[in-house]
């Protein structure tokens, strides 16, 4: 594999792991005692119920355990949500697990999600900080297994937003959570000055509010960066949202959330209309 235009992501084995466990075993209380009824029930990604959802997350941690996709009944790519070689990987494992019940499809997660806690625990620093494919592009084995976080983090979400199961705060302020936005945060360069069009000298601020408290600031000098701070200086335009919003907003689970601008409130809103940005 050629080597990444960016520096290889080194992330703490034990932080990502702690983060990727914690949404698995929050998935799994929510599997718990769930009627067959309720595993059919629409989630918010179009297309796909509760059970399609698990089956998508056991068929990825499954192909990380080296396992083939299986053959789909169908041509998937021709399905209105399928819209790239992942989601026709994923759809591919949706259609092969769909006729599982829903007690058998959660014994078949616990039975993937123990295998590959197991392997993980036991991976090697060299491995763990090697440079692998991901869905990010070339970068450390530890950035994949934090775009798993996300990805889980996210799902447990859809699931919950479902069966009308919101997280309390408690639930809602885990490891998962801070390595997700984490990731998400690196995005955010992209969007503010690729999709959303900051112009040179703008400074971002995106303030989130509540549980998931936290201000991702990005600096258009030349390019758009995530930086740390605007040294001294005061954004020129500022979008404040709830954090978990903010999340469904990102991944497309919603059309619109409360928003507040202030600033450029012309850039901010280009940029909020670009916050769709997870594929």
């Amino acid at each position: 594999m050629s080597s990444p235009s960016r520096p290889v992501t080194q992330l703490d084995k034990s932080d990502v792991l702690a983060g990727l466990f914690a949404t698995w075993d929050a998935l799994d209380g929510l599997m718990t005692g769930l009627t067959e009824e309720q595993w059919q029930t629409p989630t918010p990604l179009p297309g796909w119920c509760v059970h399609d959802v698990v089956a998508h997350i056991i068929g990825t941690e499954s192909v990380l355990l080296g396992l083939a996709p299986p053959d789909a009944d169908i041509d998937v790519s021709t399905l209105a949500h399928v819209r790239n070689d992942v989601g026709v990987m994923n759809e591919c494992w949706v259609r092969h697990l769909s006729a599982e019940s829903g007690s058998d499809l959660y014994r078949r997660f616990r039975t993937v999600t123990d295998d590959r806690r197991k392997r993980l625990a036991d991976m090697p620093d060299d491995e763990w900080n090697a440079l692998t494919a991901t869905p990010v592009g070339p970068d450390s084995y530890g950035r994949f297994m934090r775009v798993r976080v996300f990805d889980c983090w996210m799902h447990e979400h859809d699931i919950r937003d479902a069966l009308g199961a919101p997280a309390s705060e408690a639930e809602l302020v885990s490891p998962a959570s801070g390595l997700a936005l984490d990731e998400m945060a690196t995005s955010m360069g992209y969007v503010v000055g690729k999709l959303g069009k900051a112009p040179g000298g703008s400074r971002v601020a995106i303030e989130l509010t509540g549980p998931l408290a936290r201000t991702i600031r990005v600096a258009v000098d030349g390019r758009a960066q995530v930086v740390d701070d605007f040294g001294g200086r005061e954004p020129t335009a500022t979008i404040r949202l709830d954090g978990l919003l903010f999340t469904r907003l990102a991944g497309g689970r919603v059309d619109s959330v409360p928003v507040e601008l202030s600033g450029d409130e012309q850039v901010g809103t280009r940029i909020v209309e670009h916050l769709n940005f997870v594929m």
